[in-house]
C-alpha cells in the first residue's frame, strides 16, 4: 500500500536532489508574483499511475499550487487525453514539474506494461506477479504501479516471506540430508503467517518439496510440457508459480499450462517511461 508518508519521504528526497538550494534559473528569471498553468497530457495510450506522487511534487514545493487530477490510478487513457491540470505560482510549478513528470512517466510505464501482461493471460485464471527486481528506494512506487496495471505484488522484501532457491537448497542438502525432512524442519521454525515457498528447476524435485509442506512451489525455467506435468503432479496441494523465460510472446502459453501465478521481473526492471507531457503557460504580471 502506497501511503502518504512513503510518498512524501521519496518525493522530498527527489526535490532536494534536483534543487538543493532552489531553482536558480527560475529565481533569477521568473517574477516572484508570476503565475502559471500546466496541463499533463498523454502522448501515447497507457494506464495511469502516480497521481498522488505527481500531486505531492507540487504540494511539497509550494502549498499554494493547485493540482486537479483528471485521471486516477488504474485509469486507461488515449493519446491527447488530459490527465491533470496544475495552477499557481510559476516558480514553484517550474521547480516541481520535472520531478512530478519523472515519477508519473515511470509509474505509468510500469502500469501500462503490467496491463499488457494481464490482458495477455485474460481468461486463463493465471495471476501476474511482480518481483524484487525494482529500483532501489522506489520499490513502494513501482509495486503500486504494478497493482494499477492489474497485477499482484509478490513478497515485499526478504523479511516478509520464505523463498528457498538453488543456493539455499544446496546448503539444506549438504552432507546428504533429506530435502523433505529439512523443509519440514524449516517450516516448524517459521513465524506464523509467513508464506513458505521453494523454487525447483527439475520435475523430480517437485514431490519432495510438496511433501515438505510448502505453500507455493516455483517452477523455474520449465518447458511448457514440463509445466503441464508439474501442475498435474502438484494437483492443487500448493500454489504453482511459473518463472523464467516470461515475455509478452510467451506468457499466454505459460498461463495455459494451468499454473496459478506467473512472476515477471520485466514489469519493473524493463518497463520504459511512458511519453507524457507537461505543457506550462506562464502569466507574468504587467508592469
Amino acid at each position: 500500500m502506497l501511503d502518504k508518508q512513503t510518498i512524501d519521504t521519496v518525493v522530498k528526497a527527489a526535490l532536494l536532489e534536483d534543487a538543493p538550494t532552489g531553482d536558480i534559473t527560475s529565481l533569477l528569471v521568473i517574477p516572484e508574483d508570476a503565475t502559471a498553468t500546466a496541463v499533463l497530457s498523454a502522448r501515447e495510450a497507457g494506464t495511469f499511475s502516480g497521481a498522488e506522487v505527481f500531486q505531492a511534487a507540487f504540494d511539497l514545493t509550494d502549498p499554494r499550487i493547485q493540482v486537479e487530477l483528471i485521471k486516477h490510478d488504474g485509469d486507461r487513457f488515449e493519446p491527447g487525453d488530459v490527465l491533470a491540470r496544475v495552477s499557481g505560482p510559476a516558480r514553484g510549478i517550474l521547480t516541481a514539474e520535472r520531478i512530478g513528470l519523472n515519477f508519473t512517466q515511470r509509474m505509468s510505464g510500469i502500469a501500462t506494461l503490467t496491463a499488457a501482461y494481464v490482458d495477455a493471460v485474460k481468461g486463463t485464471g493465471a495471476t501476474i506477479l511482480d518481483t524484487r527486481k525494482t529500483t532501489p528506494n522506489l520499490r513502494a512506487f513501482e509495486r503500486h504501479a504494478v497493482v494499477c496495471g492489474g497485477g499482484t505484488n509478490h513478497r515485499l522484501n526478504l523479511s516478509t516471506a520464505f523463498m528457498a532457491k538453488d543456493n539455499h537448497l544446496a546448503v539444506l542438502l549438504a552432507g546428504g540430508k533429506d530435502l523433505t525432512t529439512e523443509l519440514q524442519r524449516v517450516k516448524k521454525e517459521l513465524p506464523e503467517g509467513v508464506k513458505f515457498e521453494v523454487e525447483v528447476d527439475r520435475i523430480d524435485q517437485i514431490e519432495p518439496v510438496i511433501a515438505g509442506g510448502v505453500d507455493i512451489i516455483m517452477l523455474d525455467n520449465f518447458s511448457l510440457e514440463d509445466l503441464k506435468t508439474g501442475v498435474a503432479q502438484v494437483a492443487g496441494r500448493a500454489v504453482v508459480e511459473a518463472s523464467g523465460g516470461v515475455n509478452l510472446d510467451t506468457v499466454r502459453a505459460i498461463a495455459e499450462t494451468g499454473v496459478d501465478v506467473i512472476s515477471v521481473g520485466a514489469l519493473t526492471h524493463s518497463a520504459r517511461a511512458l511519453d507524457l507531457g507537461l505543457d506550462v503557460t506562464i502569466d507574468t504580471p504587467e508592469n
